[in-house]
């Protein structure tokens, strides 16, 4: 074969199977370091490995799992990991699966997924409709895993040998409420990870955007049982009852006054009594009403102040009518999530990556929200940065909201996040090459 056939043969191979390379030295140079973000991208959007990452997704749906439950995913996960030769620690907090991906020195960079369903009947009709009757992936964890396998095969199979340090995969149990990620930081697991991200996807947001912001992104938050205790009786002699009806009524009312006449108007805070049951017929006055809600707050000081208010005014507002309340802060089934804020330099990080990934007007400053996640938890033990990731698709009806028992996933969103996931942890590190310190392998 003459060597101008031989090159035009080449060529032709090349174009047909195009190979993603970044070279040791192309990373050196700033203009290297700006393609990684486009070259994993170029990768997540693989149809091998978009497919692959979907089938895992629909798997996973079909049989969820809650909080600390969540056996038959961790086993799936483990298997995935297995077959991609990456070694794992497990059991960590129960069922969660912690990852290594590197060289197993320093720096560290972990990134998170949480992994469990949550207690709502699905009522979308489709194939991989869930199968298990009263549990849902209605907050897209299904998605999360999926993204952070994705992120993990393009780093194992297309980067490991150029990572200076390990990349730490995080996949958690228990977000909904069950403070997983407390238990992982408590397990000691990731006391040598220098940061960690974590993403959430966003139905309020268009396919291929991001959204987040430095500091504050979400609120903290703490859950109430309280129960308001008078004497029953029957309803047309009230006289000879201490009714706890009313008593529970003018404790709701004056929950809310916190907020109206003693909170600072600047200062966002939230108090919701969503539980309320009464007596079972319609004329007897019933012995007890129990009540329950939530709070919000956008500072740790913020919320523990909230929860002396509330105990003090359910307490001294029953006693108003003669009745007795206890109260109740599940500190054991739901701990205090602590607001999620996000580090400002690993903010700067992120803007530099996801602008060397998408357009500028597709990275959008969010305002902080009311919402809660556990992801907090991690920032509180080290610097961490938490974003949205978008699925509406433009040319579709608007997607239903997070924990609707019609909320479904748009799967076009899946290499976006698991690209983001794979640049943020390469581009950490080549960052913190030059000044990591010499530590304990994890």
């Amino acid at each position: 074969m003459s060597l101008s056939k031989l090159v035009s043969f080449v060529l032709i191979l090349h174009l047909l199977n195009p190979i993603v390379v970044l070279s040791s030295s192309s990373l050196g140079s700033s203009n290297g370091l700006s393609e990684i973000p486009k070259k994993f991208l170029d990768l997540a959007k693989r149809k091998e490995i978009f497919d692959w990452m979907v089938s895992i997704r629909r798997k996973i749906h079909e049989y969820p799992e809650l909080g600390y439950e969540e056996f038959n995913t961790s086993k799936l996960i483990r298997q995935e990991l297995d077959k991609m030769g990456i070694p794992y620690k497990h059991p960590v907090a129960v069922t969660g699966v912690i990852g290594y991906i590197g060289t197993g020195q320093p720096p560290f960079v972990a990134l998170r997924a949480d992994m469990d369903a949550l207690p709502i009947q699905e009522l979308v009709e489709w194939e991989h409709k869930s199968k298990i009757p009263g549990k849902m992936h209605a907050c897209g964890h299904d998605a999360h895993v999926s993204m952070l396998l994705g992120a993990a095969k393009i780093l194992k199979e297309h980067f490991e040998d150029q990572l200076k340090g390990t990349v730490v995969l995080v996949f958690q149990p228990a977000e909904e409420g069950g403070a997983g990620a407390k238990k992982i930081v408590d397990e000691g697991v990731l006391e040598n990870v220098d940061a960690i991200f974590g993403l959430h996807v966003a139905p309020d947001q268009l396919v291929g955007t991001v959204g987040s912001r430095p500091g504050v992104l979400l609120a903290g938050s703490s859950s109430f049982d309280a129960v308001i205790i008078g004497v029953g009786g029957h309803g047309a002699g009230p006289q000879f009852a201490i009714d706890p009806v009313v008593a529970a009524s003018n404790v709701v009312v004056s929950l809310q006054q916190i907020i109206s006449r003693e909170a600072d108007p600047l200062d966002s805070l939230v108090v919701t009594v969503a539980k309320f049951r009464g007596g079972e017929a319609f004329n007897v006055i019933p012995d007890s009403v129990p009540i329950g809600g939530t709070l919000r707050a956008f500072s740790r000081e913020g919320l523990v102040q909230l929860q002396q208010r509330v105990e003090e005014v359910i307490k001294r507002q029953a006693a108003v009518s003669r009745c007795n309340a206890t109260v109740d802060f599940l500190e054991e089934k739901h701990p205090l999530f602590p607001p999620t804020i996000n580090n400002k330099d690993l903010h700067e990080h992120f803007l530099s990556v996801a602008q060397d990934m998408l357009v500028t007007d597709n990275i959008i400053e969010r305002q902080p929200l009311m919402g809660s996640e556990d992801f907090s938890f991690y920032q509180e033990a080290l610097p961490g940065y938490f974003f949205f990731l978008g699925m509406q698709d433009e040319t579709l009806p608007p997607l239903k909201t997070l924990h609707s028992p019609f909320f479904t996933v748009n799967e076009d969103s899946f290499p976006y996040g698991a690209a983001l996931h794979a640049s943020l942890a390469t581009r950490y590190l080549i960052a913190a090459e030059p000044k990591q310190n010499l530590r304990d392998e994890l």
